[in-house]
C-alpha cells in the first residue's frame, strides 16, 4: 500500500466531504441495507431503514447489486433527487459499498463544452 502522509489523506477526506458531498452505503450480499453515512440528504435520501431491502429505498441500485468481484463506476449519473453524482460500487468482505460523490460541477462543465461544440458546428454549417 502507498505510504501517504496523514496531512494529505486528511485534506483529501475533507475535500470529498465538503466539496463533493461524500456519502456511502453498505449493502449486504443478500440486498439488505447494513449501514450508511456522510451527506446522504444531499442526494435526497432520508429515513433509511437498516435491515430493509435496499432496492425499496434506493431505486437506482435495482439490478446493480450484488456485485461479483469487480467494482463498477457510473460517472455523472442522475439519481432520483435530480442531482448528478459519480457512483462507485465496490465489493468487500462486509458487503457491497456504494459511494456517492457530487458531480454537478462536472455536469455543468461538460454542458458548457457541448454548447461550444454545437455553436462551432452551427458556424461551420453557415460557412
Amino acid at each position: 500500500m502507498l505510504d501517504i502522509p496523514t496531512s494529505v489523506t486528511t485534506y483529501i477526506l475533507s475535500f470529498l466531504r465538503e466539496e463533493r458531498s461524500l456519502a456511502y452505503l453498505l449493502v449486504s450480499k443478500d440486498g439488505y441495507l447494513s449501514t450508511w453515512g456522510g451527506q446522504l440528504s444531499t442526494y435526497g435520501f432520508h429515513d433509511l431503514q437498516r435491515g430493509e431491502k435496499v432496492r425499496k429505498q434506493i431505486f437506482f441500485l435495482e439490478g446493480l447489486l450484488p456485485l461479483e468481484d469487480s467494482p463498477l463506476f457510473f460517472p455523472c449519473m442522475k439519481i432520483m433527487s435530480g442531482i448528478c453524482a459519480d457512483v462507485h460500487l465496490f465489493p468487500s468482505e462486509e458487503g457491497d459499498w456504494v459511494l456517492l460523490l457530487d458531480a454537478t460541477w462536472d455536469e455543468m462543465h461538460v454542458a458548457i463544452i457541448q454548447q461550444e461544440v454545437n455553436h462551432s458546428n452551427l458556424l461551420q454549417e453557415k460557412i
